[in-house]
């Protein structure tokens, strides 16, 4: 077996929308970085059609900033963002053109001088007196030793700390389940126009669930003014179709994301019910439902719904979009408390405002919950409080189940992944823990940064 051993400042495993910020933020504040990813890019969920929900609160306030923001009007710069829509249902909408979100995320890695690892899947930990020394990575017949002052988890599933040892929660506290994931699908061919024509005259199929918070002028008048756009909807016509026989999914709401490309838009529909994200053969099931479920969508949308008559599959997401797994325990936690009444404690680090977004385990049920305003999310979240030099980046950081709802987003997730970035730099420059660097000056130095952390 071919080894190679790696020294670095910061190590960040993962690099999706928060390891990918935390990696930036660091390597900016004078960090030797190296960031290590399972796929053979980076992004994450930012690269599979999903918007950044988030960007802006229920009154229409930016309140997240900094690389976020960066990566945005990068993509703006060459016509592949639509900007920060104010929606009735999302609070706001931000579409970008998912590849080059790729391309992006990987050229300012270089200029950050950033050593990006591809293609490999994390393996090992070892832990001395509390402390990670080394982590282990295997690709390609190769095994990657990596030694790192400070190592940063932004693997969404937590895979570094639960290989560390770390206590961790998964689910609802009562139950245990897991909000359900989503293959996702780019779908071509659609006309919207015609689409269109049919809800104008069948508006029924825009009334929400009862358990759905929307405020007034989710219409079509609204989709046809906003170019970033969520389609959440025919929930009336997919019943009668259930009922006529014709329906075989499960859902009882069509969800897609328009695209800055004509005619293409992303299907987030499938749901994997009672399902486990960091258990193999469970991963393996949701692949296999999901693309079952995709079958059958494409099916149903071009026989019964006008507008995708002749429209196509352009691509299935590689990777399956997980919610929710492990939630790690931290020097503080964020709780539902907090986050309902908009507590912003002086410690924030990163602002979440939308909205309590709880998909349903057992069956096509989705709770949306309003938030007034922006919650702040404390530093303390993002270290691990069983393991020196850890620190957590993205939905696997220290809060209970509800707070994920909001929290889970990507614009949200790279916010705490930049704040996380630059704990670790301030930690590596002072030669002490993370947990030992004073709140204010990772505040001060996110400020300077153009991170938004009040309103």
């Amino acid at each position: 077996m071919k080894m190679k051993t790696y020294q670095y400042d910061v190590a960040v495993i993962g690099g999706g929308p928060a390891g990918l910020s935390a990696a930036l933020s660091a390597a900016r504040h004078g960090s030797k970085v190296i960031i290590l990813e399972r796929n053979d890019y980076l992004g994450g969920n930012a690269v599979t059609g999903l918007p950044f929900l988030g960007f802006l609160d229920k009154q229409g306030r930016q309140v997240i900033g900094g690389i976020a923001q960066e990566m945005m009007d990068a993509l703006t710069e060459l016509d592949m963002c639509s900007g920060h829509n104010r929606c009735p249902l999302h609070n706001s909408v931000t579409v970008f053109h998912p590849d080059i979100f790729k391309v992006i995320a990987m050229k300012k890695c270089q200029e950050a001088g950033i050593h990006v690892l591809l293609h490999c899947e994390l393996v090992d930990v070892n832990i001395e007196n509390r402390r990670i020394t080394q982590v282990s990575a295997m690709g390609k017949g190769m095994r990657a030793d990596i030694k790192a002052s400070v190592f940063i988890d932004g693997t969404g599933d937590g895979d570094m700390a639960y290989l560390a040892g770390c206590s961790y929660e998964k689910g609802q506290a009562d139950t245990g389940l897991m909000q359900p994931p989503t293959l996702m699908f780019s779908l071509c061919g659609f006309n919207e126009e015609r689409f269109f024509d049919y809800l104008e005259e069948h508006p029924e199929d825009l009334k929400p669930a009862e358990s759905m918070q929307v405020s007034k002028g989710y219409d079509v008048p609204y989709f046809k003014s906003h170019p970033s756009y969520v389609f959440l909807g025919l929930r009336n016509k997919l019943a009668t179709l259930k009922e006529e026989g014709k329906n075989p999914l499960s859902r009882d709401t069509l969800i897609y994301i328009n695209s800055v490309n004509p005619g293409q838009i992303y299907v987030n529909t499938t749901r994997i019910l009672n399902f486990d994200g960091t258990d193999l053969e469970e991963l393996t099931r949701g692949e296999q439902e999901g693309m079952e479920q995709i079958m059958q969508l494409m099916k149903l949308l071009k026989n019964e719904i006008p507008g995708f008559e002749n429209s196509y599959i352009s691509s299935i997401n590689p990777t399956m979009g997980v919610r929710e797994t492990r939630r790690f325990s931290g020097v503080k936690r964020l709780v539902i408390d907090d986050v309902v009444k908009g507590y912003i404690p002086a410690d924030t680090i990163a602002l979440g405002s939308y909205k309590v977004d709880i998909h349903s385990a057992t069956d096509d049920s989705t709770i949306l919950t309003d938030l007034e305003g922006p919650y702040g999310i404390p530093l303390g979240c993002l270290i691990s409080n069983e393991v020196d030099g850890l620190l957590l980046s993205g939905r696997n950081i220290s809060m209970d189940a509800y707070s994920l709802g909001s929290a889970r987003v990507m614009p949200t997730c790279m916010a705490i992944g930049e704040a996380a970035g630059v704990c670790a730099a301030l930690s590596v420059e002072r030669g002490i823990l993370p947990n030992e660097v004073p709140y204010e000056d990772v505040v001060t130095l996110l400020k300077e940064d153009n991170a938004i952390l009040s309103i």
